[in-house]
């Protein structure tokens, strides 16, 4: 059970960890100041979720696993997290869609984490979900001014979306190690989780006037460990330092 543990652990913090690293790419580079300042928050917020996950990560692997080597010194096949949040910051409709459909997905399962018996995880869970309704009230605000706005944006946006929108099945495609979890009451059901994602993202479509995507479900192999070449790029950037520099201390 104690590997269990530890894989869940590191299948929840991936998520917030590769997008926040995303969203740190775009740090000087956001259409406005505000939003720009707005994303980089974001970035920091899914950072502390990660570290919360990952510390808990540490304690239950024992040895001399800590939160930096599990964040910095995996491989891409020992990373766990969903193939959306790995896509390119295309433009900034793609920003927001993969942040939207993120964000409904995260604030549900946070919701049910909450009533999880691991209490670690259910205290993280607690201070994870106030920032991630901030989140998606953030991300859903830009789904309906980008869709309801100009040709262009609505174009960029419905783009986006048509992009994005099928990595979202992932979410639902429940492991061996999920199924695990949830009948030992620590994780999630998402089963659940999945009916009121799609009652949440199709009215946000409405209100955006964007249409929902008849587009196949596309890569579901993330949570086994097998990503996109995104992944690769990403993972080159992120943990440059630590591995250039072995044990660096500031």
């Amino acid at each position: 059970m104690k590997d269990q543990l530890y894989n869940y652990l590191l299948m929840l913090g991936d998520n917030s960890m590769i997008l926040g690293h995303r969203l740190s790419e775009l740090c000087g580079h956001g259409p406005a100041l505000e939003t720009d300042i707005a994303l980089t928050n974001i970035s920091l917020d899914l950072f502390g979720q990660v570290r919360g996950f990952f510390r808990y990560a540490a304690e239950v692997k024992g040895g001399e696993a800590t939160e930096d080597s599990i964040a910095f010194l995996r491989y891409d096949r020992e990373h766990y997290n969903c193939i959306l949040v790995e896509q390119a910051n295309v433009d900034f409709a793609h920003v927001i869609a993969r942040q939207f459909f993120f964000d409904v997905f995260q604030e549900l399962q946070l919701k049910q984490l909450v009533e999880s018996k691991d209490e670690e995880i259910a205290a993280i869970a607690v201070k994870s979900l106030k920032e991630t309704k901030y989140h998606l009230r953030f991300s859903s605000e830009w789904m309906k001014r980008l869709g309801d706005g100009t040709e262009e944006s609505h174009e960029r946006l419905q783009a986006a979306v048509d992009t994005l929108y099928p990595f979202t099945g992932e979410f639902f495609h429940e492991t061996p190690l999920e199924k695990e979890m949830k009948e030992n009451g620590i994780g999630v059901d998402l089963e659940l989780i999945k009916t009121a994602f799609d009652e949440t993202v199709s009215q946000i479509f409405v209100e955006a006037t964007i249409k929902m995507p008849e587009s196949k479900q596309r890569m579901v192999k993330g949570k086994y460990g097998i990503h996109s070449e995104q992944l690769g790029f990403i993972l080159s950037d992120f943990q440059y330092m630590q591995r250039a520099y072995p044990n660096m201390e500031w």
